[in-house]
This record gives C-alpha cells, structure tokens and sequence, in this order.
C-alpha cells in the first residue's frame, strides 16, 4: 500500500484483509461515543466482505441518554443490533462490594469491573477485533500499529483501520457519509465515556481533557498490553 493512498483506502485494505482472514471470528467495537467509531460501522457496512461482522459496545450502565439514543439511530441506518457488553457485576453489587460511585474514589478500579473484564469474557468467542484506535488520540497510542496481537485479550489480533487518520479525517469522512455521531460532540464533548466521568471541555484544553478530569488517567484498560504484528 503507497503513503500517497487515501485515508479511507487505507483503511478500507485493512479491513478487506481482517474480515477476510478472521470471516466469522472477527468483531467491531464501536463506544457509540467518539466518531472513529462511527466511521468504522460506516466503512464495514458499506463493504461486502464486512457484512455479518458483528458490532458490540461496552454498557457499563453508565452513560449518557445521548449515548444509547445514537445506538438506536444506528439500528434505525443500518439495520444492525450492536450487542451489548455488561459486566456480572450489578451497580448495585459494586456499591455494595466497593461502596458508593467507586468511578470517584478509584477509576481504574470501576473501569476493571465494568469494561475490562467484560469485554475480556466477550472477546473469548472470537479471534479478533476491530478499533477506532488512533494514534493521535493520547502519547500512548501514539506507537500503535494497525495489526497488534492483544495480550490483554488472550492474544487476539487487534485490528486499528483508522490508526493513522487525523481528527480531521475522521470529521471528513462523517461529513462526506453523513454518517450518525453523538450529539454531544456538539457540546462540547469531544471525547465521551461514562457519565460520571465525563465532562465538556474548555477553549484550549486537550481533546481528552474531560475524560477522568480529577485524576492522572487517560485510558480506561481496553487499549493496553499490545504486541506489533
């Protein structure tokens, strides 16, 4: 593949080779939150080789009204069901085995218990997933690669389309497609997780300013632990 190919080209090469390589063992992460995700049900639906990839996301139970209203408008686009993810776990048990709003006290803890290790039990079905990884989101990804082996996820190969896309590439595209996105970005949300530990962002902040703004963490676990291909 040339440098001087498109973003979208690009991408679309990697996903003709996952979906064909891991056909009927291979799934789509989408969070319903940043427009990376968006972009890749877009790109997956929109090619034949993709159809009957599934799409799933992680509901922790904790986000936003605006969150679950674009699940819906995508079942409405594209005709798909996104699974959702659950942990075992009920908020209700977590408070009571960790006390109350554990995302206050310890995040990465409460980031365990409602995406980690319920995506960690969903993966075990399949060989491999896809992401809206992209190098420009934190420094730590800044060294990812489109093909990684997961060694979080027992070993899974971790499929990144759009790792080398700019944020105006992805805003490119869903202009271009029209493709659904959460509202929030249009309030000042550029990156959304969970309620509790999400808020707007400020002229000048970083894009990810507001994901868990009273601590020093920018990654909720799913991202970590990787291997190059």
């Amino acid at each position: 593949m040339t440098a001087s190919a498109s973003p979208e080209l690009r991408a679309a090469r990697v996903l003709d080779w996952a979906c064909e390589t891991y056909r009927g063992r291979i799934v789509l992460a989408c969070s319903f939150g940043g427009p990376a995700g968006m972009v890749l049900v877009d790109l997956v639906a929109r090619r034949a080789n993709g159809l009957g990839v599934p799409v799933y996301f992680i509901d922790t139970g904790l986000l936003f009204p605006e969150t679950y209203a674009l699940v819906e408008r995508v079942r409405e686009r594209y005709g798909i069901d996104p699974l959702p993810v659950r942990s075992e776990v009920t908020l209700e048990a977590q408070a009571a085995q960790n006390g109350a709003a554990l995302w206050d006290r310890d995040p990465d803890r409460c980031c365990a218990i409602r995406k980690v290790e319920p995506q960690r039990a969903f993966l075990a079905g399949y060989s491999a997933w896809i992401t809206g990884l992209r190098r420009e989101q934190t420094a730590e990804r800044a060294g990812a690669r489109p093909i990684e082996w997961d060694d979080r996820s027992g070993g899974l190969a971790k499929i990144s389309p759009l790792v080398d896309w700019t944020d105006a590439d992805v805003w490119n595209y869903v202009v271009e497609h029209d493709v659904p996105y959460n509202s929030l970005h249009d309030t000042g949300y550029p990156s959304i997780g969970c309620a509790p530990c999400t808020r707007a962002v400020r002229a000048g902040e970083d894009a990810r300013a507001g994901r868990w703004s009273s601590f020093e963490k920018t990654e909720c676990g799913l991202h970590s632990k990787t291997t190059a291909a």
